[in-house]
């Protein structure tokens, strides 16, 4: 399998830790907030998709912010 160039990182990144972050963050609320209904699939699978396109540009800005941020007080490898 080919693998995208090296300038690709940073989105392809983002997309991933969109998709983990944002889908375990709306499953745990929805089901915090609506609980186990017949319905639950259809509801989360909405805010999923509002929280995804909202979460992936978010991450994708900030991350090299708070990567710098976080470098003022940890050591980097």
């Amino acid at each position: 399998m080919n693998k995208l160039p090296k300038n690709r990182f940073h989105l392809v990144f983002s997309l991933l830790m969109g998709l983990v972050m944002v889908f375990l963050m709306t499953f745990v609320i929805t089901m915090v907030n609506i609980g186990w209904t017949p319905d639950f699939f259809s509801k989360w699978a909405k805010v999923f998709a509002i929280a995804y396109v909202i979460g992936v540009p978010i991450i994708y800005f900030f991350a090299p912010k708070i990567r710098m941020l976080t470098a003022k007080f940890v050591e980097m490898p």
